[in-house]
């Protein structure tokens, strides 16, 4: 977003002024390109099919750049990044997420930075083999796998948390790149995943939520898995009448993937009395996948069209380094 000089509020950057608000990219060594969606979205009206779109031209260039860059909102970034990590499958170039808290045309803007920083990952090669061979956000100096991060923070620059992995590239005065993190490309041919299911919810549990809320969600018209983020390591209310919901939810098809509310640590079912009977009615842990991952995984698996039985063992399953099992 830039400022409009004349009436003070935010109107969307257009590619062709970018070299005037950033001349440094002229003194690049790579040719850079840009492709600008029509219309352009505010990151709160995120939504799967815009999703497509996107994998779509990056499917469509794919064998024509040597990395992508992608400037989104930071609102719902961590959702869009760990959507395309999905969709891109054998994904070998970088695709790098990033955006800015102020506005690029701002004095004070992180834009700059991250935009530069992301540009110059998404060149990086060595034996003309790309650096991050994967889908990654790059924010306030520190480059994160997309499907592990969270927006934590809407006042700081420093606004992506990855609680449960390491950042993948550190940038300072040099860009220290921790390759025994990052995923190894496998030279296979780009696949793209073009169909996702919405037929999702989440059950954000609460003390004092009362019966009706959660038979509300578990009765969604089409619904067809729901994500419970529980307290702490994966534990929730033991109320009979709690878990008789569960238990009808599963019985009647319905996909209940269990992970925890808090930004680091992960979901063990049975470590304490209040998790112990979630397992043995069907619910799966989660281990330690953030929320934005979990629905953008499911929505990705229900789209494959995978009997349930076969999404609930992929959801136990790291498909893109999104989970630790």
């Amino acid at each position: 977003m830039v400022q409009d000089p004349k009436t003070g509020s935010l109107r969307p950057l257009t590619f062709d002024i970018l070299y005037q608000y950033l001349p440094v990219l002229e003194n690049f060594h790579c040719q850079i390109e840009f492709h600008t969606f029509e219309p352009l979205l505010d990151s709160s009206n995120m939504n799967p099919s815009f999703w497509v779109d996107l994998a779509t031209v990056i499917e469509k260039n794919y064998e024509q750049y040597d990395g992508f860059v992608v400037l989104h909102g930071s609102d719902t970034m961590a959702y869009t990044a760990s959507a395309l990590s999905f969709m891109l499958e054998n994904l070998n170039k970088p695709v790098i997420f990033t955006g800015s808290q102020l506005p690029i045309g701002m004095v004070r803007t992180d834009g700059r930075e991250n935009f530069i920083n992301s540009v110059e990952i998404a060149a990086a090669r060595e034996t003309d083999t790309p650096l991050v061979p994967e889908v990654a956000i790059c924010f306030e100096n520190k480059l994160f796998r997309a499907n592990r991060t969270s927006k934590f923070n809407a006042e700081h620059f420093e606004a992506f948390l990855s609680g449960n992995y390491p950042t993948l590239a550190d940038v300072g005065v040099h860009i220290k790149y921790h390759t025994d993190l990052i995923l190894k490309p496998n030279f296979k041919k780009l696949r793209v995943q073009k169909v996702l299911d919405d037929n999702i919810a989440i059950l954000k549990l609460f003390p004092g939520i009362s019966p009706r809320t959660v038979q509300s969600i578990l009765h969604t018209e089409g619904l067809k898995a729901v994500i419970m983020e529980t307290f702490g390591a994966g534990n929730a209310p033991t109320a009979p009448w709690f878990l008789d919901q569960l238990r009808d939810a599963v019985e009647r098809g319905i996909i209940l993937l269990n992970v925890t509310q808090c930004k680091g640590g992960a979901v063990e079912m049975g470590k304490y009395e209040t998790s112990a009977g979630l397992a043995g009615i069907g619910v799966i842990g989660g281990y330690d996948i953030t929320t934005e991952s979990a629905v953008t995984k499911l929505m990705f698996l229900l789209g494959r069209g995978y009997s349930v039985p076969e999404v609930k063992q992929l959801l136990q399953t790291s498909l893109r380094g999104e989970m630790t099992v």
